[in-house]
Parts: C-alpha cells; structure tokens; sequence
C-alpha cells in the first residue's frame, strides 16, 4: 500500500478522533442510563453491529477502486430468500451446504457487477443501480410474494446466530473473521494493495501493469460473497425472509464506510477506521431506546446524526476529481 504519509497521518488523527466522538457519546448515555455501560449492553451493540461490519467490509473493497455497490441489500435479500427457500424445501441439508450456497450465491451476483462495469466500462452507481432493482424483483418472483415465517425457516439457519462461542455471540466471531481476512487482503496480499493503488491513481496503475479489470471483478464478488453470508445470517438473526429484507441497509453500509473515512474519491480507507464507522452507528442506533427517545423520532434522529458525520467526514477528505460517475479518463484498452 502507497500511502502518503501525511495522508496516513491525517486518517490516523480521524480515527482517534471518531473513537473519542463514541466514547462521548457512551460516556454521556452511559450517565444518564447506567445498563448502557454493560458488558451485556455492549454484547447486544456488537451482535447487532455484525451483519453490518460484514456487509462494510466488502463495500470497503469497492470504494477502494473509486466505485460503489449499490445492490448489496437487495443481493441481501436474494441470498437470503433462496437459502430460505431451500431449507424448507430440504430439511435434510447440512449447515455447511447452506454457508456455501449462500457464498456461492452472493459470489455470482456480485461477478455480475464487475464483470458488468468492466466489459462495458460502465459507471458503477448505474450497473448496480440497476441490479439493485434486478435482485429485489427476482426476490418477489423466488418467492411469489409470499414471506417465510419463522416455523418455516430451517432449524439450522436460525440456530446459528443464536449459538455462542467463548462467551461471545457467534455473529461477533463472523464479522471478527470477516475483519482479519479483509486486513490480511489489503495488508498482505498484493491483489489488496493493488486495489489501494487502482483508487489512488488508476492510469498509474494501469501503466505499472497492474490487471486493474481482474481487481475490479475481484472486488465487486468479494463484496457479493459477503453480502450472501449476511444474507443467511441476516434472515437465521430475526427468522423471517420476505421481499423488503432489509431495503435501503445499503445506505446504511455507505454511511458506515464514510464515517471511518473510506474516502469515496478512491484509494483511502483503513480496516479500523471503518470498523470504528460501524461501531458509531451501533452506539448511536443503541443510544437512542436507552434514553427513551420515542421511536417516532429515533430513525430520523439516528439518520440526522449520520448525515452531519457524513458531511463533516466527506468535507474533512474532499479530493479533486471525484469518478464515481465519470470513468471516461481510464483507459480501458489493452488491460490483462
């Protein structure tokens, strides 16, 4: 990774700066409402921050190359459906069949996507656009516009999320796993430092011989994969799988990366930063019953809280030459 190190410098200030923001925040709540600084309160703000630590690590990967995915809710949602289906129309299949399918599922859609954005050099806000709503119709037609109720959900894919491993929820321990492997892409491995140097200059990049197209393909599908394995976690977590799982989460994820500071211009992002953007809006999402906000007003006060991050992050790391729709200045000929 060719970070400059003012560059990282800055990302590091940002991110002692956002853990310092959350223990504010947890200090405050916490003085008001003593259960909020539970280690049982911190559990229930990690289980239910997992799926969505998982679904920001993929889209980490996306950012990175100056892209976005819009489609991961509704893959979301497929993956889901379809492991649904199939557990209740093979009661017999083993877990690891389901885990796989799952992968393999969310994989594919995601292939889509890249193979999509690099065959025809496509804006990727509009190729996943599109299957955003590709992937949530195909959810209706799996299914016909039925739910599948908790009694018909497969034993196993509702018991995993419940089982617990050295004390910890064994969602925790899937997003932790999730975590080291994307640290250990972008960190160790020259495909990850690749996609750092993609986003951070792409015509460089394609000079020095990196196979830009292959990382793009590459990461799209890792971000399909993972938004698979949420999918079967997701519907295992709160036994139900229907048409509307989970719609508009993806923005959800965004915010997450963009509050960690994974800059949507490309190239800038670390494993920590957005793992801490996650963990503030776990806090923030946590915060808001505790202290007895009226649910009528806690999403919009959880999504106003959001958007300022957003905007102060995004202002804080304002690039020149933003890409996310104008990829005309990278040449596509003669890539590996």
């Amino acid at each position: 990774m060719t970070t400059n190190p003012l560059t990282a410098l800055a990302q590091v200030r940002r991110e002692w700066l956002l853990l310092a923001i959350i223990a504010v925040i947890v200090l405050a709540v916490g003085a008001r409402a003593p259960v909020f600084l539970t280690l049982r309160n911190a559990l229930d703000i990690g289980n239910d921050s997992a799926i969505l630590a998982i679904l920001v690590m993929g889209q980490m990967l996306v950012l990175l190359t100056r892209g976005v995915d819009l489609s991961v809710a509704s893959n979301l949602a497929l993956t889901g459906m379809l492991c649904a289906l199939a557990g209740r129309a093979w009661p017999g299949i083993p877990l690891v069949a389901l885990i796989a399918m799952a992968c393999a599922i969310g994989a594919a859609l995601g292939f889509v996507n890249g193979w999509l954005i690099m065959r025809f050099s496509l804006p990727s806000i509009v190729v996943t656009l599109g299957t955003l709503s590709l992937y949530r119709g195909a959810v209706f037609v799996a299914s016909g516009g039925a739910w599948v109720s908790d009694h018909e959900i497969h034993p196993l894919i509702k018991g995993l999320p419940r089982e617990t491993l050295l004390g910890l929820p064994m969602l925790i321990w899937f997003a932790a796993v999730v975590v080291a492997l994307t640290f250990w892409l972008l960190h160790w491995r020259r495909e990850g430092r690749e996609l750092y140097a993609y986003g951070g200059n792409p015509s460089a990049a394609l000079y020095a011989g990196i196979p830009v197209q292959r990382r793009l393909v590459m990461a799209y599908t890792v971000s399909g994969l993972l938004a698979g394995l949420a999918g079967l976690l997701w519907v295992g977590r709160y036994s139900i799988a229907f048409s509307e799982l989970a719609s508009g989460y993806e923005l959800t994820v965004i915010a997450a990366c963009v509050i960690g500071g994974v800059s949507i211009g490309g190239g800038v992002g670390t494993i920590g930063g957005a793992v801490l953007g996650v963990l503030f809006i776990g806090v923030v999402n946590g915060a808001l019953p505790v202290i007895q906000v009226s649910p009528f007003w806690q999403q919009a006060i959880a999504g106003a809280v959001i958007l300022v991050s957003v905007v102060l992050n995004a202002t804080a790391d304002r690039k020149k030459g933003r890409q996310i729709l104008d990829r005309s200045a990278v040449p596509q000929g003669g890539m590996a």
